[in-house]
């Protein structure tokens, strides 16, 4: 699996996994003092999604956006959480040119937490990949309270935690690309928990294989942090490697952000799920004390 292809981009995983963190930053952003947004794996910050993409034997592939964002652009009645994130995403297309109403582009992580940013606080967006780390920091060359830095987004917990602020949302959303890609998450969790201990940690995760997300979540709840985790399962799915579904997962969640996110789930399964068997479940791994 290669995530990071922009023709994933708005996908909807993407879907899935921007609404829930625009949900944890405005739940950091009850409280007045700032925080700082740390975001491991940046990729470009946005995508322009009318580019052609490209496979590596040179078929073009098709783009994910219209069974994701574009299920929702025109949707009515949305869940506030839902209608936020259509208007963030409305917000980046006219940010970018785009008068007419179409969706034309996407924003990743960073441009969605960048369009949330207040005064107080700032965002580190981490990215190793050359072109992706340059793209990023062009985007965002004109941002004071906002550092683009070129580096292994898992080292971010050692070289940045923790901020001043003492208040932290840190996302881990790397591309899947290894078998090892688990176990270097609970590394840089591990990590993030000893420098920070109440930070609020959330990780993006794909369900390919049922077992390996069963087992990586049976070693986190070793952490003894309380956890609590948000799945999209898509259904019946017969490719033996496609993804299946995905989850995140969110270590000390803000207070009562179970209910909000509980909430959420009949609209992901109405306007997300189109194969039969679809389901949304949210679940505390590790509870709070």
């Amino acid at each position: 699996m290669n995530y990071r292809h922009h023709f994933h981009a708005g996908n909807y995983a993407d879907v899935f996994k921007h609404t829930l963190l625009l949900v944890l930053i405005r739940a950091l952003q009850r409280k007045e003092k700032g925080f700082l947004f740390l975001d491991t794996h940046a990729g470009r910050g946005g995508y322009d999604l009318t580019e052609t993409a490209l496979l590596p034997d040179g078929r073009t592939r098709e783009p994910e956006h219209p069974g994701g964002i574009g299920r929702l652009w025109q949707a009515a009645a949305l869940p506030p959480a839902l209608a936020d994130y259509v208007a963030l995403v409305r917000r980046f297309n006219e940010r970018n040119g785009e008068t007419s109403g179409a969706l034309h582009f996407y924003p990743g992580s960073p441009w969605l937490a960048k369009l949330l940013l207040r005064p107080q606080d700032r965002l580190a967006l981490c990215e190793l990949g050359e072109d992706d780390a340059a793209a990023l920091a062009h985007e965002f060359r004109r941002e004071a309270r906002v550092t683009v830095q070129r580096m292994d987004g898992y080292a971010a917990p050692k070289a940045l935690l923790p901020p001043p602020e003492k208040r932290t949302l840190m996302l881990i959303d790397p591309p899947f690309e290894g078998k090892g890609e688990f176990t270097a998450i609970l590394a840089a969790l591990r990590a993030a928990l000893a420098r920070l201990p109440s930070g609020v940690y959330a990780v993006w995760y794909p369900i390919t294989e049922r077992a390996r997300a069963e087992d990586f979540l049976r070693e986190l709840a070793g952490l003894r942090t309380p956890c609590l985790v948000t799945e999209l399962d898509m259904g019946a799915v017969d490719a033996p490697v496609r993804m299946k579904g995905c989850g995140l997962l969110v270590l000390n969640p803000p207070w009562q952000i179970d209910g909000e996110i509980r909430a959420l789930l009949p609209a992901f399964v109405e306007h997300l799920g189109v194969d039969a068997g679809a389901q949304a479940q949210c679940d505390w791994l590790v509870p709070e004390k």
